[in-house]
């Protein structure tokens, strides 16, 4: 059991390795290519500010997956350790949730910023946004702080309550108590992941609604509209993140639910797409910004030169 354990983890890694390191660096690409452009312009539009805070929470989260990943391939009886597995569960935590939450609030970002309806609510959210954009970050990085601090605390307990022996009516008391830590933990993840999607889904709901109305009116007034490239850039940005959303929240349910059978077959496609999903998006937020496109393309000649030397 021991060996098919280990093999199962070597397999994961292997399949993983690849990706994860595709991910870094292409998600440090991100950060640099904005990094750069602050140090020029001494300033981020909202935009930027959410790409860059994004594409370090990504970078640190396929990190932290390939860092468990490795050590349950290479060192198994490490993550045993009580430090160690707890701060790798944690720091996982808050990474992937601050991922999910910065990824929905740039979907938020594009509908606003974008869409055109005649609400008050509406036109003072699109004035407003840029100063909104801060405090949008700010609560994305309080609310997976609190969720990785009560996983890490509810770690803790639960170590700490496989190596203590108790009286019968004590161990069923702190059995009890753990269900109950266990549950908010589950409860506040599942909660975020559903609002993130939500928050996804009602943003591209809302985009199209505004493309199919803009399309009408133009073709009502017989007029072309440079917004209309605008609405459709965005569209197909947010529709293919969508897909690909929604694959993944299907995927951290799964993770929920099967978190007791790790080493199975549906787990390692989880863990797969896992991987990609970060990858797979980030390539699609480069080619929709035509800075990072252009920047992009223009370095791999530079990489498939390298590559054919070597």
């Amino acid at each position: 059991e021991q060996f098919n354990v280990t093999s199962y983890a070597v397999t994961v890694l292997a399949v993983a390795t690849p990706e994860a390191f595709a991910g870094m660096w292409i998600n440090a690409f991100i950060v640099s290519v904005i990094c750069m452009t602050w140090i020029k312009k001494k300033t981020l539009n909202s935009n930027e500010k959410i790409l860059l805070v994004l594409g370090l929470s990504r970078f640190g989260y396929l990190c932290i997956l390939w860092v468990y990943s490795f050590l349950s391939a290479i060192y198994p009886y490490y993550l045993h350790v009580r430090p160690t597995v707890q701060l790798t569960g944690s720091i996982y935590m808050f990474l992937n949730y601050l991922n999910l939450w910065l990824s929905a609030c740039l979907c938020v970002f594009y509908c606003i910023k974008i869409a055109d309806f005649r609400n008050s609510f509406f036109t003072y959210l699109k004035v407003k946004i840029d100063r909104i954009v801060p405090w949008l970050l700010l609560g994305s990085l309080l609310l997976a702080l609190a969720v990785s601090v009560l996983a890490y605390d509810t770690g803790v307990k639960l170590h700490s309550k496989n190596n203590s022996s108790t009286c019968r009516g004590s161990f069923w008391e702190k059995n009890i108590k753990m269900e109950e830590h266990v549950f908010k933990v589950y409860f506040l993840t599942g909660f975020g992941y559903a609002a993130s999607f939500t928050a996804v889904t009602f943003s591209a709901l809302l985009l199209l609604f505004s493309l199919w109305r803009h399309q009408r009116n133009m073709q009502t007034n017989c007029m072309k509209d440079l917004s209309m490239d605008a609405h459709i850039k965005a569209m197909k940005s947010i529709l293919s993140f969508l897909i690909m959303y929604s694959i993944n929240f299907g995927f951290l349910v799964s993770t929920l639910i099967s978190s007791k059978n790790k080493e199975n077959p549906i787990m390692f496609l989880i863990y797969v797409f896992l991987y990609a999903f970060p990858v797979v998006h980030s390539l699609v937020l480069i080619f929709s910004n035509p800075k990072l496109e252009k920047t992009f393309l223009s370095i791999l000649p530079c990489l498939k030169g390298k590559v054919c030397m070597k």
